[in-house]
């Protein structure tokens, strides 16, 4: 965030922004653009992840949705999408010891993601057969676990950014019936709205257990959670 200048804000008694911090560059920003740049910088997790070398403070949700689901282990092979700009990929690849040589992560973006140690970056639509086939090369054809943090630009709207978050849940489910092996996983980001109930079923029908799970990391404020598929059914089918 270079050029933004934080300072300690000291305000009247009892006021609200005591102990926080104000921006102070001199640029002239919108009222959402400040709101944004002030939750960042008084967000504690944007600070542990600068702290670790996360790219982003999603890392976190990863390592808490791993910490209480044990997900990731060692040797297994990771498919990351809509990986940019790379947090989840860095959790998957220290947990699965890709940089050992234990695992093996494949993140996949619209966006160019810079390098990060032990992940294999491939860079288009994972919709797309081109990609499709990338992923399999990469992989030898089978993953054992898929994550998806994809996320539609907000719309304001929150029966829209839920259809379409919905979308993508699908297509990242489609693309994980492709190349999870049995007994494999799968994680998605989901906003609450009534697609939820159908979309679940729709893991039940390919997977022995589902959960829904918020980590702590989540804003409060946010609609978002995550959805948890374990133990891919032998045989299972595309949708």
């Amino acid at each position: 965030m270079a050029g933004v200048v934080a300072e300690r804000g000291g305000g009247k008694a009892g006021g609200a922004n005591r102990g926080h911090e104000k921006l102070r560059d001199g640029r002239e920003r919108s009222a959402s653009s400040r709101r944004w740049l002030t939750r960042q910088l008084n967000d504690p997790y944007v600070a542990r992840a600068r702290a670790g070398g996360y790219r982003s403070r999603a890392a976190f949700k990863l390592s808490e949705i791993d910490d209480a689901h044990r997900l990731l282990k060692p040797g297994m092979a990771v498919a990351d999408l809509g990986a940019a700009p790379g947090g989840w990929s860095q959790v998957a690849a220290e947990r699965v010891r890709s940089r050992e040589g234990g695992g093996r992560v494949v993140a996949i973006d619209l966006q160019l993601v810079d390098p990060i140690p032990g992940v294999e970056i491939l860079q288009g639509d994972f919709l797309e057969d081109a990609v499709f086939a990338r992923v399999a090369e990469a992989t030898g054809g089978r993953v054992d676990i898929v994550l998806s943090d994809l996320a539609p630009s907000a719309s304001g709207q929150p029966d829209i950014d839920h259809l379409r978050i919905l979308n993508l849940a699908e297509a990242a489910l489609d693309f994980a019936l492709r190349f999870l092996a049995p007994g494999g996983a799968f994680v998605a980001k989901m906003l609450q709205g009534s697609g939820e109930r159908g979309f679940v079923d729709a893991l039940r029908r390919h997977f022995d257990q589902v959960a829904r799970a918020k980590p702590p990391s989540s804003r409060r404020e946010s609609s978002e959670f995550f959805l948890v598929a374990k133990g891919r059914k032998a045989g299972s089918g595309g949708l």
